[in-house]
């Protein structure tokens, strides 16, 4: 396995001692400043300590010390603290028309034997009458609510209660 050493400046172990110490930050955040600051092998550290006695101490995985000392090393202070910005794009299967036939199919009578339309049904339906390809009830649900908070604030209007 790779041996990552940290070697903190006087402003970095600063900054860290500020993050561990005052306002309100991610606890994931803070348990990354405390693995860098114990692992710190610079001049401005009195004590360092070994991954052992910082898992122990912390009581988080050696896996978890060597990585954020990697991502430390490989790519810098921010990178080691916050993590790494996922990238990942979702194509949205849900546009304005799809939604438009699933709101009129569920507002339509269920099909014989239902007393209402479900989920599934509705998720069944929509793709049996190919409007979609393939889509999940979570989905279904989801355009579904939406739509109804839209209904709910433009049922509500310019009442004294609603903040413009």
């Amino acid at each position: 396995m790779n041996r990552y050493t940290v070697t903190l400046t006087e402003d970095e172990r600063k900054a860290l001692c500020e993050i561990t110490s005052k306002g309100k930050h991610n606890s994931q955040k803070i348990l990354n400043a405390l693995i860098l600051l114990n692992c710190d092998k610079g001049e401005w550290n009195v004590n360092h300590s070994t991954n052992e006695e910082i898992s122990h101490v912390l009581n988080i995985s050696m896996r978890k010390i060597d990585r954020v000392k990697k991502r430390f090393v490989e790519e810098g202070l921010e990178v080691a603290l916050n993590g790494e910005k996922r990238d990942r794009v979702y194509a949205k299967k849900v546009d304005g028309d799809f939604e438009a036939h699933l709101v009129a199919l569920s507002c339509s009578d269920p099909p014989e034997g239902f007393a209402r339309w479900s989920l599934r049904l509705l998720a069944d339906k929509v793709v049996e009458l190919g409007y979609i390809d393939n889509i999940s009830h979570e989905t279904v649900r989801r355009t579904l609510k939406k739509r109804n908070k839209t209904l709910a604030k433009e049922r509500m209007g310019n009442s004294p209660g609603t903040k413009q």
